[in-house]
Order: structure tokens, then sequence, then C-alpha cells
């Protein structure tokens, strides 16, 4: 199958990428890199992963980040054009509430020991008892920068004693363990959309990717109106293809979600989003190209929501040799 010759953002993305500079530049590399099926190295990264990050939509067409875990193998790519996933969202989780045939999704497969990652947007196309069907409309691979290395071990086996306990809605202002592990964190997953995001649209679909930095690059406020907290990231440079920030730009709403890798918790979070360009705002963040701003409206907790544990962190190349953080431009 050919590579996909439509142009591959959508215009939102193209007004980033012009204010920076490279719109030319990165339309050639995106007709090139971002394809509409699956290749080979994509379709065995997918088979081996216990984890699958995913963006999806509320009734609000508020962005949400989640993840499924399950043995290697849990993920399957029958051909390249369709993923099968063998899980469901755990209850209390926001993708539960809106999966259906037609609905988009966002897919990042991640291996953290390897540092590969690859991104599929889709469109759902088969709902389950046991899984979901996605048939891929982008696909594309990013490079390693900033991923932080650790090795997932198994608590237990799939689906025991997680989701036990459950899920706890949080307000706008969050909790104090919220607050404690964004400020510790070294990684997150923000997910994101276009304005039309819609089933088997192409650019015009659900986005989710990654951050990561040292603990302490994600900054969390409590001075916004109605006692909301604001989550500031700092957007660092790479591959300038600004697909986060383009949605953003055009559809200003964004989904964080918090792993703790000792105890399986999750945080996801979603808010209105802006992305900061200039000014005094970016000084606590050496290194920064532009900050991305998120005023929480919801969270929800999850204790213990994922069967697996990590190996403690070994950080990117990049973080020891130039002290800052982020993935920038993604």
């Amino acid at each position: 199958m050919i590579e996909n010759p439509a142009v591959p953002f959508h215009d939102g993305e193209k007004t980033v990428q012009q204010r920076v500079g490279v719109r030319e530049k990165i339309e050639a590399i995106g007709q090139r890199v971002i394809r509409d099926h699956m290749p080979e190295q994509h379709r065995e990264l997918f088979g081996k992963l216990p984890t699958l990050l995913i963006g999806s939509l509320d009734a609000q067409r508020r962005p949400w980040a989640s993840i499924l875990a399950g043995r290697p193998g849990f993920i399957s790519t029958p051909d390249e054009r369709t993923l099968h996933i063998a899980a469901r969202p755990l209850p209390g989780d926001p993708l539960a509430v809106r999966l259906a045939p037609g609905v988009p999704l966002g897919l990042l497969g991640l291996e953290p020991q390897t540092r590969r990652r690859n991104r599929m947007n889709g469109t759902v196309t088969d709902v389950g008892a046991e899984g979901l069907s996605v048939h891929v409309d982008q696909s594309f691979g990013n490079c390693p920068q900033y991923i932080q290395s650790r090795s997932p071990q198994w608590r237990d086996e799939p689906g025991a004693a997680v989701g036990a306990l459950p899920a706890q809605q949080l307000d706008a202002g969050l909790s104090r363990a919220a607050h404690a592990l964004m400020r510790r964190a070294d990684t997150l997953f923000i997910a994101s959309a276009s304005p039309q995001a819609r089933g088997h649209a192409g650019a015009h679909g659900v986005d989710v990717s990654h951050r990561g930095g040292r603990p302490g690059f994600v900054h969390v406020d409590t001075g916004a109106p109605h006692g909301r907290s604001v989550v500031s990231v700092p957007d660092y440079r790479g591959n300038f293809m600004f697909n986060t920030l383009g949605n953003i730009a055009a559809h200003p709403h964004a989904g964080l979600l918090f792993i703790d890798y000792a105890s399986g918790d999750l945080l996801q979070l979603t808010g209105r989003a802006e992305i900061v360009w200039d000014g005094l705002a970016l000084q606590p963040f050496e290194g920064a190209q532009r900050l991305l701003r998120i005023e929480v409206e919801m969270g929800r907790w999850m204790p213990g929501a994922v069967p697996l544990r990590w190996s403690a962190p070994e950080f990117a190349p990049q973080l020891a040799a130039s002290g800052g953080s982020g993935e920038g431009g993604a």
C-alpha cells in the first residue's frame, strides 16, 4: 500500500507550523511519514506491549487520556489497517462511557525500556465484551526523545483485584495526593483533538502524546478562579509537527494522564488549555520554547488501576545533557 499523499495536517497544526517557520518543510515530511496504514515495525511493537495509551472525547467534547493493560498480545493487528484491543476500560474511566462504532480515538504504543513509540489515530469499528477494534486513519512513529527508560513487571494477573477500589471524582481544585503526584512526575500523557474530530476523518481526529522531564517539570498552581488548579507543562524542541499544539490552538481543551509507577494509581484530568508563546511565564522553565497551561475542570483518581509496577527510571539522555525536559513540537 502506498503512503497517503493527502496533506496530513489540519488548519490548527498548519497555523502553529507557520508561526514557528517550519510549515513547508513539515508538510513535505508529513506526507512521507504519516500513513493511512501501520508499517510492519509498528504492528510488531503493538504486539509486544502490555499497555496502550488512548485519547478520547466525552459528551462535551473534552479530551481525556486513558490507559489499557493486558499481557503482550492483547493488542493484535489482523491487517495493516486494523488494530484489535482485547481489553476494556475500567469502570469510572470516561473512555468506558463513549466507546461505540464511529468514535474517533488517539492511540499511543510506548515501550519505555527501549524508548520506542508509535502513534495511531483511528476510528472504532466494533465494541464487544472482550474489547474493541479500531480502523487506522493515521499512523506514524515518534523519536525516543525525553522518554524515561523503566521496565514493567506484573503485580498479578491482569484483572485480578484491579479496580476493586472505586474511581474517585475530584473537583477542579483537586486533592493533596493529586498535586503531589503531578509535582513529582517525570512523565505525563496529553490528549487533544481537532475541532472537527470525528471518525474516518484523517487529520481531524483525536490524539494522545507523551511528555517527559525531570521530576518537578510540571508546575501546579491553585490561583485560578473558582479554586481551580492550573497545570503548566513546558514545551521543548521536538519533531515540529505540532499535533498537540495544533489541536489546542484550534480546540482549546486537553486531557492529562499521570501514572504512579510505584503503586499503579492513575490521575486523569481534563480542562481548558492555552499555549503561552513567550513572556515571564516561561522563565521558570529553562529551555522551554512554549508553555502549555491547563485549567482543570474535572479530575478522576483511580487507585491501583494498573496491574503493573515499573522499575526506577533511567532518565532520557536529553535530560542528562541539557538539564531540560519535555517533548516539544509534537
